[in-house]
């Protein structure tokens, strides 16, 4: 008796995607099963964060996220619960545009000078960037000071920055890295470095248990740690 291939539908933040992309045609080529991704913001306010979509009826069997934005998903019953897996975190850093002198960000004082001599600063209105607005800026006494403009996804900041909208913005690396028309100047210094983590896990509802684990699995397996890596993260679930 013949049956349908499985067919998975994953919701996803920026951050993991370049890493998530490059192992995708593996995973599909190694089980059979198909993949439609769709992305969304991992947390934030508006029609496109992955919460606002699962609520509308977007259908999706794993979502793959920073770890708030999955506690905000857990806290809504929206995962299956001891799904979840831990796989990857990347640290912030600032994307200037391509071919520009580097500015120096290594120190807190120098990060907050580039900052302060910015005439706009672009960030992220997802997990990253409300942790930059709400915490690190005002910490740093310059929440006033600074032209702020923050953008639903990881690739509106980045374009913004090319096309010159944007002196620089300050965004998680993976998001830099394979950015068109950026380069990265630097990560920020450890006193002020906030680490995200991007966890993936089964939706509440999904019709295909074990084939979401099995993508899961695949994209904690040691086998994906390369990818990972390269994609200027670091691979958190190399024990599988």
């Amino acid at each position: 008796m013949t049956h349908d291939p499985a067919q998975l539908n994953v919701l996803m933040s920026g951050g993991f995607a370049a890493a998530y992309e490059q192992l995708l045609p593996e995973f599909k080529r190694v089980t059979g099963i198909a993949v439609t991704t769709g992305s969304g913001a991992s947390q934030g306010i508006g029609p496109q964060t992955i919460a606002a979509q699962l609520a509308r009826g977007m259908p999706a069997d794993v979502v793959i996220l920073s770890r708030e934005g999955l506690s905000e998903l857990f806290a809504a019953n929206r995962i299956v619960a001891g799904t979840e897996v831990d796989l990857a975190r990347v640290p912030l850093g600032v994307a200037v545009r391509a071919g520009t002198a580097k500015p120096d960000v290594s120190t807190v004082e120098a990060f907050k000078q580039v900052l302060l001599k910015a005439k706009t600063v672009a960030i992220p209105e997802s997990t990253s960037g409300i942790w930059l607005a709400t915490d690190l800026f005002p910490r740093l006494g310059i929440a006033e000071k600074i032209n702020v403009k923050a953008m639903p996804r990881g690739a509106d900041v980045a374009a913004m920055v090319a096309a010159g909208g944007a002196d620089l913005a300050v965004m998680p690396v993976s998001e830099i890295a394979h950015a068109a028309g950026v380069d990265c100047a630097g990560s920020l210094a450890p006193q002020i470095q906030f680490v995200q983590v991007f966890s993936a896990a089964v939706v509440a509802g999904s019709g295909q248990i074990e084939g979401s684990k099995r993508l899961i699995d695949f994209l904690a397996s040691a086998r994906a740690c390369e990818a990972i890596g390269n994609s200027g993260m670091e691979p958190l679930a190399t024990a599988r």
